[in-house]
């Protein structure tokens, strides 16, 4: 058995008895095949973990940065009370159409607003808008401008905020202080960004699984 193929069965086990995808998720990820969106979605056991941290955090208002086909925003939207409120910024027009669709199948619609749209011209647009901090940010989207991302989340969060950022050991080349590559880059600018702000505690997690190596980065808001 090839180690590629360990992880997939062991991830199915995890799915299996820990995170099974429901209708509505399944046919989250069947539109957004059929649709020809990147088949880059969180895995079942990885929206169970958002799913998780937002619980833990008790949280009522969530911000996504990169909605793809909404397949995490309806395991996060799920943690929320009925009055709570998910913002969930799309650049793509054709990936928002979708995961609108998708949420809504969810019943979800209620709680969720999909903005399409550059998320750095998005952002600004709702820092203008004075809403209350969020308790929680996911951020998943082009990974060149993850620091932007990432000061973002400061200015729209308080203490006690959660930020968590995807995909960051990059098949492990997060680890290349050489590399020119705007993913690795941004990347590596984010994590030491959490490294050295005075206002946020973080770390960074390791992954194996479905979505093959990778891993996320969880940083707390601090007084």
């Amino acid at each position: 058995m090839s180690e590629s193929q360990r992880w997939d069965d062991v991830d199915d086990y995890f799915t299996t008895h820990l995170a099974r995808d429901d209708e509505a998720l399944a046919a989250a990820l069947r539109d957004s095949e059929a649709a020809e969106l990147p088949p880059v979605s969180v895995t079942a056991p990885q929206g169970k973990l958002l799913q998780l941290l937002a619980q833990i955090q008790g949280a009522r208002t969530i911000l996504e940065i990169g909605t793809l086909g909404g397949y995490s925003t309806i395991w996060l939207a799920r943690a929320l009370p009925a009055d709570g409120r998910l913002i969930s910024l799309e650049y793509n027009p054709r990936h928002a159409e979708v995961a609108t669709r998708n949420i809504a199948r969810a019943g979800l619609d209620k709680l969720v607003e999909v903005r399409v749209g550059p998320a750095l011209e998005s952002l600004p647009e709702l820092a203008d808008e004075n809403p209350a901090p969020f308790d929680l940010v996911f951020i998943d989207a082009d990974k060149n401008n993850n620091p932007h991302y990432v000061e973002w989340a400061l200015k729209l969060t308080s203490v006690g905020s959660l930020i968590v950022v995807d995909n960051v050991v990059r098949g492990g080349r997060v680890a290349d202080t050489d590399s020119t590559a705007p993913d690795i880059q941004g990347t590596r600018t984010a994590i030491e960004l959490i490294g050295k702000h005075p206002r946020l505690s973080g770390t960074a997690i390791q992954t194996v699984g479905s979505k093959g190596y990778d891993g996320f980065a969880l940083a707390r808001v601090l007084a």
